[in-house]
């Protein structure tokens, strides 16, 4: 099988998560890591430009077309337009042969026709018409492509910064429309693997493979270009347990439960387990839980590697809901299920899932989430309720709600952070509540 109809196969799935297929499709095809690289890219690099390849595909074709036919079309205009990797003759002489084997060579020509008009009408440099250009990319088209941003700026958005209208109106509402589009903006990219070690731990970099690594802004994280995250993974000091990868957001809420060596802890939604693992690196005893045994039987090697001998249980459950009855933690950890919307560069199709009922759902598991977790506080204890999200009903909104209902719990601390180039890699809220003696 090809790679651009490995890439076709997975974009028209319309798989959940399509860079974990990635990953079981270049283990399947026992694809080298170059391969797996350029795979990775032309998925990734879709779903987030999927807003402006569909305006261009509406713009350059005649009807609507079918959409196996349609996902063949964007497969070739990500290369062509957003992957410097690829020359545009190897694209669309690829795209062509790869509609042609799965749809037919009538299919195939069409594909040919709409991507050589693409490559003809397509410039380097802005023109200045908003309705043209993509400038984050420093070219423009001939012909209006993009709704007009002084009518719709919202559609605008959507068009160009690929960000759901409606999601991109609560961004601005909330935090201003530059704000909004700087993160847009930033959600285009993959963003840098955050890769930590212990504080007695000093690593080599050139041990990592990742000559382009770069020390955080924000953090005592490092930080690792996408396209050297597999040097890395394969490194020396990774295998021996050196480093271990975690968003910087992400580390800060787990460090947020404040513990110390015998105490206990509930880790209600473990799975992958890096926020368990960072509690049981303070000396706390952690009792990890989750939903899926299959994701909480993935932490076991990545425990191995990191040296072993942690005292994490680990618990297929909902919610903690397998452990003794009446049995209390020192600390409380829930890291829910979420809309994504602080890590939309790493999820990228979390952006084409948010709406009501997709927020209507997780705010209703949320909310029995915190509820079971708070049962599981001693006296005195702490929870921390962590999300990777920037909307405030999952965040602000939730904690506020809980302490109406439950007195006995005092805000200890809280942060909103949004990611950003000049800030940390990835976003979301997350607050520390104390549960009141007596």
């Amino acid at each position: 099988m090809t790679l651009r109809n490995i890439a076709w196969a997975i974009l028209r799935s319309g798989a959940n998560q399509p860079l974990r297929e990635v990953d079981r499709a270049a283990h399947q095809e026992n694809l080298d890591d170059r391969d797996r690289g350029l795979l990775r890219a032309i998925v990734g690099t879709e779903i987030r430009r999927r807003a402006t390849l569909r305006a261009i595909v509406s713009r350059f074709t005649h009807g609507t077309p079918k959409p196996d036919l349609a996902a063949h079309i964007r497969v070739g205009l990500t290369q062509m337009l957003f992957l410097d990797r690829v020359p545009p003759h190897a694209a669309i002489s690829e795209t062509v042969s790869a509609a042609s084997e799965t749809l037919g060579m009538s299919k195939g020509r069409i594909v040919n026709g709409v991507l050589r008009e693409v490559q003809r009408q397509v410039h380097l440099g802005l023109s200045g018409d908003p309705r043209c250009d993509l400038p984050d990319r420093n070219w423009h088209f001939e012909r209006h492509v993009f709704r007009d941003p002084t009518e719709h700026p919202a559609l605008w958005a959507e068009d160009v910064l690929n960000v759901p209208s409606h999601l991109f109106k609560r961004w601005s509402a909330r935090h201003g429309e530059e704000a909004a589009t700087e993160l847009a903006k930033w959600y285009l990219q993959e963003p840098p693997l955050c890769l930590w070690s212990n504080d007695e731990e000093v690593v080599d970099i050139a041990s990592l493979g990742a000559e382009d690594a770069a020390p955080s802004k924000v953090s005592s994280a490092l930080h690792i270009p996408s396209n050297q995250i597999g040097a890395v993974l394969q490194s020396e000091a990774f295998a021996q347990g050196k480093v271990w990868v975690q968003g910087e957001t992400a580390q800060r809420a787990g460090a947020m439960l404040e513990l110390k060596p015998g105490d206990r802890a509930l880790d209600v939604c473990a799975a992958p387990g890096t926020k368990a693992m960072q509690l049981a690196r303070k000396g706390a005893s952690v009792i990890a839980c989750d939903i899926s045994a299959r994701r909480l039987s993935l932490m076991v090697p990545e425990m191995h590697r990191q040296g072993g001998g942690m005292p994490i249980q680990l618990v297929a459950c909902d919610g903690g809901s397998a452990l003794a009855d009446g049995e209390l933690f020192d600390g409380v950890l829930v890291d829910a299920p979420c809309s994504n919307t602080g890590v939309l560069g790493a999820r990228p199709g979390a952006r084409w899932r948010f709406g009501p009922a997709n927020i209507k759902a997780l705010t209703y598991l949320q909310g029995t989430l915190i509820e079971q977790a708070a049962q599981r506080v001693a006296p005195g204890g702490q929870l921390v309720w962590s999300v990777c999200s920037i909307e405030p009903e999952e965040g602000e909104q939730r904690v506020r709600g809980f302490l109406q209902e439950h007195p006995d719990f005092e805000l200890d601390e809280s942060f909103l952070t949004l990611p950003g180039p000049a800030g940390a890699v990835d976003g979301g809220f997350a607050a520390r509540l104390r549960r009141t003696k007596g």
